[in-house]
């Protein structure tokens, strides 16, 4: 049996974990600051956990420059929680404004009886006329998070913006350009996927469509769930950030939120339950409510301190790692996905990069093995070869096939460059 040291593992989650923080975990778990209890015994109620949540939203905040005018909050729920959480706690933040703005309009001030029927059929009135949530579908992910808005809040309200399918002879693998999005005006949100897992597609940078102008600009949403602690961020042109940890942060159980205060109270209120069931929207569940975890820093109910724990760990070895925070994970992020990009792009006759290079992933690398005229019999022997070289983790995802290397933060240059180097050689062998 192969020692851990012996393997490189490139799935695309749960990820690879760096081994010191295993270690440390391990101990953790039995005996915490020799306390006598392992980590996961503790109660979330105690200082001890308050400290573990609060150091690791400080050492986050550091690695990334998340400016004080933002909330970190550790959820539950994954990914597919996320889908819904957004889409239902800013939704209800756009019926919050807009019945500010109608009770502007009608000249309600402070203190004065507010009369229910009338403002009741105004928000009726704009929710079915101006309510939408714009959303661009690059990937799998990006569609998944479409179709879930579509479930909660009906079409009529969802609008997609932009596809890539229409562009790529409906296959994902590109991102349309910019000027042929249909935004949506003064909708509740715009989401995007900054990293598509499944189809190895990552925004390039940060859209310039969707730049802030001042104040009023679009609420912009983003899922960096795969791609999150590898390059900078421009953390003030996003009004949530979201992304389950067991990628590049820690281990699965956890989601992360950054959130721009002014979408918290006091700045707004949630609306009540009556309203929203009275106007047809959906009334999420209260984990899922923004106001509430961040109200209760994260401890509303019984969070894993655990997996907080170890992306705390996580953290701590990449700010002692890189001097200059995020930016020198993006250096050597960069470097791994050239190694393995050139290795593929120097044999195209026995391998086919899935995605447009413009919007090539370094983190989720899809290829096709084209090295014999039985592309499945190809893969099966890369496959074969990969693993008894050491590389594991390398199969595409279920829904598209393929190969799927995760260059995830945990992935060392070395194992980065014994994989380009394992491509050199198997594009050498017999056709």
């Amino acid at each position: 049996m192969p020692t851990r040291e012996e393997v490189t593992y490139f799935g695309a989650g749960p990820a690879l974990l760096p081994t010191e923080v295993l270690k440390t975990a391990a101990e953790a778990l039995l005996n915490y600051n020799d306390t006598g209890l392992g980590i996961a015994e503790h109660s979330h109620r105690s200082e001890l956990a308050t400290n573990i949540i609060n150091n690791a939203k400080a050492d986050l905040a550091s690695y990334l420059d998340v400016p004080d005018d933002y909330e970190i909050m550790f959820m539950q729920g994954g990914g597919s929680g996320g889908f819904f959480a957004t889409a239902c706690n800013l939704v209800g933040i756009w019926v919050h404004r807009r019945k500010q703005k109608i009770l502007s309009e009608l000249g309600i001030v402070d203190g004065k009886e507010i009369p229910e029927d009338q403002l009741l059929k105004e928000l009726q009135k704009a929710v079915d006329e101006e309510l939408k949530i714009d959303y661009l579908v690059t990937g799998s992910w990006s569609l998944k998070a479409s179709q879930e808005a579509v479930r909660m809040l009906g079409s009529e309200h969802v609008n997609i913006a932009a596809d890539s399918r229409t562009v790529n002879d409906g296959k994902f693998g590109k991102i349309p350009e910019e000027s042929s999005w249909k935004l949506s005006k003064n909708s509740a949100m715009i989401y995007f996927c900054d990293n598509e897992t499944v189809d190895g597609v990552e925004f390039p940078a940060f859209p310039e469509a969707l730049k802030p102008a001042g104040d009023d600009g679009p609420i912009v949403v983003a899922d960096m769930s795969s791609n999150i602690l590898s390059r900078r961020i421009p953390v003030k042109n996003f009004s949530v950030i979201f992304f389950g940890a067991q990628k590049n942060l820690g281990s699965t159980g956890i989601t992360v939120v950054i959130i721009k205060k002014s979408l918290l109270p006091p700045a707004v209120a949630t609306p009540p339950p009556t309203l929203l069931r009275k106007l047809g929207l959906p009334v999420g569940p209260t984990i899922l409510s923004y106001e509430t975890i961040a109200k209760n820093n994260s401890l509303y109910n019984t969070l894993s301190i655990f997996d907080v724990y170890i992306a705390g760990q996580v953290l701590k070895s990449l700010l002692a790692t890189y001097p200059d925070k995020v930016d020198g994970q993006q250096a050597v992020s960069e470097k791994k996905a050239k190694a393995i990009y050139g290795a593929l792009e120097a044999h195209p006759e026995s391998y086919k990069i899935v995605p447009e290079k413009s919007v090539r992933s370094r983190m989720n690398i899809c290829f096709r093995v084209t090295h014999h005229a039985n592309i499945d019999e190809s893969e099966k022997l890369f496959l074969k070869g990969a693993v008894e070289n050491g590389l594991t983790g390398l199969k595409g995802h279920r829904s598209v096939g393929g190969i799927r290397a995760s260059n995830y933060n945990s992935i060392p240059i070395a194992g980065a460059e014994k994989l380009a180097a394992y491509i050199e050689s198997f594009a050498k062998t017999p056709r």
